[in-house]
């Protein structure tokens, strides 16, 4: 199995290639460069594992949330590849993905929120299925962080750049303990292409133009007056 994942939602750019039972990856946090660096961290990841684009068997794509130019680049990327390939595509939700980069603790839920710019975040809660993936205990929504509603739980994990924007808020949000808390981690696309595997695996690929990003928002940009009372 040969499969390549893209993770751009966020400043974080980054591929993976899973390639039989390895998987190797690039990544950088580069703001605005993601155009320039995404395909060529692709080519090397292939060069690397010794295989060409018409070996993969399938494109994985972080779907968003996150920044809107970059979500749409990436899934803009991965159908690109794979109506060129006659692939199937794998969507991912980022915030999936980011919640993996919290420390493994079997029993603690993870709340993974990334900064949506604006006064608000993206955020979604998780815990570990034990298997790798991921259980969903809520939806995906942005907020503003003073109003996230969060379930009842024991221990907490968070991860994401809205823990580094408004940590003091969301301390405020749990009644549990919190465990861990990291402000610098981002989606990354080996998470993405751990995720998509069992996507893959359940048959819930499908076809490029099916692939659609999540945005969760449809206004990216502050009127003057707006930005005037921010």
């Amino acid at each position: 199995m040969n499969l390549l994942a893209i993770e751009t939602a966020t400043e974080a750019c980054s591929v993976a290639l899973i390639h039989g039972q390895d998987i190797i990856a690039r990544s950088e946090i580069a703001p605005r460069r993601h155009t320039e660096l995404v395909l060529p961290m692709a080519d090397a990841l292939l060069a690397e594992a010794g295989i060409g684009r018409h070996a993969l068997d399938a494109i994985a794509v972080g779907r968003g949330p996150g920044a809107f130019t970059g979500v749409r680049l990436g899934v803009s990327l991965a159908q690109g590849m794979a109506l060129a390939l006659d692939l199937p595509v794998i969507t991912i939700s980022s915030l999936a993905a980011l919640a993996l980069e919290a420390p493994e603790d079997g029993d603690a839920t993870i709340l993974a929120v990334i900064d949506a710019r604006m006064g608000e975040i993206y955020a979604a809660c998780y815990r570990r299925d034990g298997n790798g993936g991921l259980i969903a205990l809520d939806d995906e929504r942005v907020c503003k962080p003073e109003s996230l509603s969060l379930p009842d739980a024991p221990t907490w994990q968070v991860v994401g750049t809205g823990w580094a924007a408004y940590s003091t808020v969301l301390s405020e949000r749990f009644t549990g303990v919190l465990r861990s808390a990291d402000g610098a981690r981002y989606p990354q696309a080996a998470h993405v292409a751990e995720l998509a595997m069992q996507e893959f695996k359940a048959g819930r690929a499908q076809a490029p133009e099916l692939a659609l990003p999540v945005y969760l928002r449809d206004k990216v940009a502050l009127t003057l007056v707006e930005q005037g009372r921010a």
